[in-house]
């Protein structure tokens, strides 16, 4: 089932921020904010640092667009912060200042639908959540494979293009580039600039 178009799964959890544990964390507080909401499997593995520290390479990106990144597993919130004090070099997530959400009940992974029930793990999802809490975009990866942050920009980008312009965004489009009107006039329009450049 996909989550598109509906209203984000409310939820108050605890959540690690900059070494701090929050008691009430919820995502009712970014309102008003798009919001990047991604899953991983666990805490100490392998795939996970990786993409934790690729979102935090590229959170200044994010915050001029306005937007929070989050993550959630379904590790305790000791279990984040003890992460988070072990070095990039030796697999920890050190440096990571964006919250990083506790779901030791798997509530919430399953409420976003990315729970593997046989493991107790949340699958890769990844929710691109509007300033109103509609997701706008769900992207739901297996275990082994990690996800491409520089996508996630994109996406947001096109959807920010569309909320200012009304203009669709065709594929593989990037900021800066040709979108077009959602109409058939628009796409013979596009396809001709299309053949011009070529």
């Amino acid at each position: 089932m996909s989550l598109v178009g509906k209203k984000a799964p409310e939820f108050r959890a605890k959540a690690v921020i900059n070494d701090k544990i929050f008691d009430d964390f919820s995502l009712s507080e970014y309102n008003g904010k798009y919001v990047i909401f991604f899953f991983y499997p666990l805490n100490f593995t392998f795939v996970c640092p990786t993409e934790l520290h690729a979102f935090q390479e590229r959170l200044k990106d994010f915050e001029k667009r306005n937007a929070q990144v989050i993550g959630c597993s379904v590790d305790s919130s000791f279990s984040h912060l003890a992460w988070l004090s072990m070095p990039k070099a030796k697999g920890g997530i050190q440096g990571v200042t964006y919250p990083i959400v506790s779901d030791l009940n798997k509530n919430i992974s399953r409420n976003f639908e990315v729970l593997k029930e046989d493991e107790g793990v949340a699958y890769r999802g990844l929710f691109m959540i509007d300033r109103d809490e509609i997701v706008r975009h769900q992207l739901v990866n297996d275990l082994p494979l990690g996800r491409s942050v520089d996508e996630a920009l994109r996406l947001l980008d096109a959807l920010i293009f569309y909320e200012q312009n009304g203009e669709v965004c065709p594929a593989n489009w990037k900021a800066g580039a040709k979108a077009m009107k959602p109409t058939e006039q628009g796409l013979a329009d596009f396809f001709s600039r299309s053949e011009i450049i070529k």
